[in-house]
């Protein structure tokens, strides 16, 4: 499959100044010749949902082959099928795309299991694998410790051609799961105990939804990445930090194997479509993401979705790609942050706000304004008669000439904020009051002479329009303290409205210092669902549509909910940060 790569990234994000040590290194390989063209990798197993974690990783593979010319692959790591579902393959394309990537190239490490197994068959004749019977606890118990060196399999000295029959008896499916591996042959007593004969192969009757069941041996992920990257003729393969061990076993299987020198190895791939181009990658380490209030461990999202902790995959509380587009996080905002967290060598926590910022700062100059009354409290301009309906023009942006604007329906009945009401006012309190005037957005200024009690509630306040204020007219441009904003009681729309907020309610949800789990940490207003009012150009929205609701936050429209006979609109941000304010 290909792709013309990037369609929808935009030329801001494609910065050819934009500097950081692994681009050093592009830039520094190029000027040395050491390659004529980049290519780099995605390379997610298929296990799982993607999350914001990721994101970073995607804009890096992708954008250091945008900005220098390069081309980009999505690998599919399917070497572990038990794990393995089409569902997660078809949710990372979607999460790709729609972060504004194409592949140049969508691969699977399945489409080389042939070269993979000719190429442990190398490493056996050329005495550099052999099979092993021990089980997977005597490994662990031969591996040693970080100060104690291992001790040699009792199988480590085989011959050849016992090795060469045994692995084609594996081949065959003649042994048990877990009953032989093929290890390669290194160094027992190293250092870094990822070299301590780490093995190449395991036993695994298990179906593949690529493969079937022509395997019933599959290779270990360190070996099966570092020649699927040999094979594509990945430059450079750019990973997080936890497998800067493993890199000196990355740069072993290569070197021993030596694609390019053995065409052997994979002269059947053409006939396949498949790449023809083995080269020597180099391995590159960066920090992961690391944000507060949030958990990104694949093991404790899958329970919080299993305990039904969350609503789902894609419930807009979750870190996952599918939870933040459902949230209303845009795919220039999550790119914002990408570049704003940048690239480093160093692990560090990244603050919340962080993203939050980006998303404000995207949606503030991109999303259109509507209006909306979300605690709704009706008001009565009593000098209007009862059947009075006019539209005034709203500008689409008030900063943003070319959104244009729109007609909002008015009348004698509003929906305003219950907040922009104050019965017994306090200090500084500039909004309406009894007795008080504040200016309604877009009409004029109106002043309130009645308040409708129901118990201990304001159920309504009545009001006068001063006409002389209204657009065009001589007190138009009278100052007062306060505008708020209203909508027309007559056309509004219904909506379910679904508050959503940061699902964890301390900074550190993994800490294991008071006794608590992340299960107890989980805010308890991260979700609330109100009906509010909108107006009907909000309601006829299409899903996924973006917006500011005006002196209130940005929204988006259900992707999943959200048609015009029951809008569902999910709160994306609120317009400040909130969380600062409380001191959190």
């Amino acid at each position: 499959m290909i792709e013309s790569s990037f369609a929808k990234a935009s030329a801001a994000d494609a910065d050819p100044g934009r500097r950081d040590f692994i681009r050093d290194i592009v830039r520094e390989d190029l000027a040395a010749g050491r390659h004529t063209a980049i290519r780099t990798r995605f390379p997610p197993e298929p296990n799982g949902y993607l999350h914001i974690g990721h994101a970073k990783a995607i804009c890096l593979d992708f954008g250091i082959a945008q900005e220098f010319g390069g081309a980009c692959n999505l690998r599919f790591d399917d070497t572990n099928p038990a794990r393995e579902d089409p569902e997660y393959v078809e949710a990372i394309k979607d999460d790709v795309r729609w972060l504004g990537f194409a592949w140049a190239q969508l691969r699977h490490a399945s489409d080389y299991f042939e070269v993979f197994y000719r190429s442990a068959r190398k490493l056996i004749e050329d005495g550099h694998a052999y099979v092993c019977d021990l089980s997977a606890e005597q490994v662990r118990e031969f591996r040693g410790t970080l100060t104690e060196p291992g001790r040699a399999s009792p199988y480590r000295d085989r011959g050849v051609a016992e090795n060469l029959d045994l692995f084609g008896r594996m081949r065959a499916g003649e042994f048990p799961d877990g009953s032989r591996t093929l290890r390669a042959k290194i160094d027992m007593a190293s250092g870094n105990i990822n070299l301590r004969d780490p093995a190449l192969y395991r036993i695994k009757h298990v179906e593949h939804q690529n493969t079937g069941n022509d395997w019933p041996i599959y290779p270990m992920y360190d070996y099966a990445h570092s020649l699927s990257d040999a094979i594509e003729g990945i430059t450079h393969s750019l990973c997080t930090l936890e497998f800067e061990d493993h890199r000196p076993l990355y740069d072993w299987c290569v070197d021993k194997v030596d694609l390019p020198n053995h065409p052997q190895l994979w002269d059947f791939l053409p006939a396949r479509g498949l790449p023809t181009a083995p080269a020597k990658p180099r391995q590159i380490e960066f920090s992961r993401l690391n944000i507060n209030y949030t958990v990104m461990s694949k093991r404790k999202l899958v329970a919080m979705v299993e305990e039904g902790l969350v609503d789902g995959w894609d419930d807009p509380r979750m870190p996952t790609l599918q939870g933040l587009r459902r949230r209303g996080l845009t795919p220039s905002s999550l790119r914002l942050f990408a570049q704003r967290v940048g690239i480093s060598k160093q692990n560090s926590l990244i603050d919340y706000s962080v993203l939050e910022g980006c998303v404000r700062e995207d949606l503030d100059a991109h999303a259109p304004r509507r209006l909306a009354a979300l605690d709704p409290l009706k008001l009565v301009i009593d000098n209007l008669d009862a059947d009075h309906v006019e539209s005034i023009a709203f500008p689409n942006h008030p900063k943003d000439e070319s959104f244009g604007t729109r007609t909002v329906p008015f009348s004698r009945e509003l929906w305003i904020e219950r907040e922009d009401f104050m019965r017994e006012p306090v200090k500084g309190f500039h909004r309406l009051v009894p007795g008080g005037e504040v200016r309604l957005r877009g009409v004029g200024i109106v002043r309130c002479h009645d308040v409708v009690m129901e118990g201990d509630s304001v159920a309504a306040v009545h009001c006068t329009l001063d006409a002389t204020t209204r657009h065009g007219m001589p007190g138009a441009d009278r100052k007062v303290k306060g505008t708020i904003h209203w909508v027309c009681a007559k056309h509004a729309i219904a909506a379910e409205v679904r508050l959503y907020d940061r699902l964890f309610d301390v900074a550190d949800p993994d800490a294991e210092d008071d006794g608590n789990t992340y299960r107890d940490r989980i805010n308890q207003d991260s979700r609330r669902s109100v009906q509010g009012w909108v107006e009907p150009a909000a309601a006829n929205a299409d899903p996924e549509t973006h917006f500011q609701f005006e002196r209130i936050g940005y929204f988006v429209a259900d992707r999943r909910d959200h048609t015009p006979f029951h809008p569902v609109f999910n709160r994306t941000a609120t317009l400040r940060d909130t969380w600062a304010k409380a001191g959190k």
